[in-house]
């Protein structure tokens, strides 16, 4: 995953532990500080191995991988590979670009951050609603058929409705086709297995400026 480092140095160079007989040898010197160069990124990512297991820190494509060995709730968008929008202009200059990106990295290192606290209420509606804020940045909206409720007697009504159903509605102030099947996906995921669903994506509504 890493590649060289143009003027990189290494933290442990080869040339000061060679035998005596090549200290003075500018051929063997010169060899040994090429593969120096080869071997500085390496020892770099050694030196620095506690932070690469930290979301908040290690580089942003380790951070994918890192999502994979902890089964984040992630669809790609996270990353940087957003999906395509008219409105953007698909520059990597553009300041609202580089801006959008780097809120879908942000939502990345989040959302792997979260993962194994999000495994232990996967099927719930906070767990729910959690992996779909991580992901879009917005508080859903989720009805279901499910309830909860005490009788003081037995044979008391069940709570909730007989026929189970879920809907889950997020607002975004620019939705796009896209969104509607990143909701879906993420949904199919992490929602109780034996629950039929329905996402909706509308437009957030904005606040005239005063």
């Amino acid at each position: 995953m890493r590649g060289s480092v143009d003027g990189l140095a290494s933290s442990a160079p080869l040339g000061p532990t060679l035998p005596a007989v090549f200290a003075e040898d500018d051929l063997a010197q010169r060899f040994v500080a090429g593969l120096d160069e080869v071997l500085a990124p390496i020892l770099n990512v050694l030196d620095c191995l506690e932070a690469y297991f930290a979301p908040a820190l290690a580089p942003a494509d380790f951070v994918r991988w890192l999502g994979g060995w902890v089964g984040a709730e992630t669809d790609g968008t996270e990353s940087g590979g957003l999906p395509a929008d008219p409105a953007r202009s698909g520059d990597p200059s553009d300041p609202a670009e580089a801006g959008e990106r780097a809120r879908a990295e942000a939502r990345l290192r989040a959302a792997v951050a979260a993962a194994a606290h999000l495994h232990r209420i996967r099927g719930t509606r906070a767990g729910l609603a959690e992996t779909v804020r991580l992901a879009f940045g917005a508080e859903p909206e989720i009805t279901e058929s499910g309830g909860a409720d005490w009788s003081a007697r037995p044979l008391g009504p069940f709570p909730g409705e007989p026929r189970p159903r879920l809907h889950v509605r997020l607002r975004l102030p620019r939705p796009t086709p896209a969104d509607t099947y990143r909701l879906d996906a993420l949904v199919a995921a992490a929602r109780p297995a034996h629950m039929p669903y329905t996402v909706q994506v509308t437009a957030a509504e904005r606040n005239p400026e005063k």
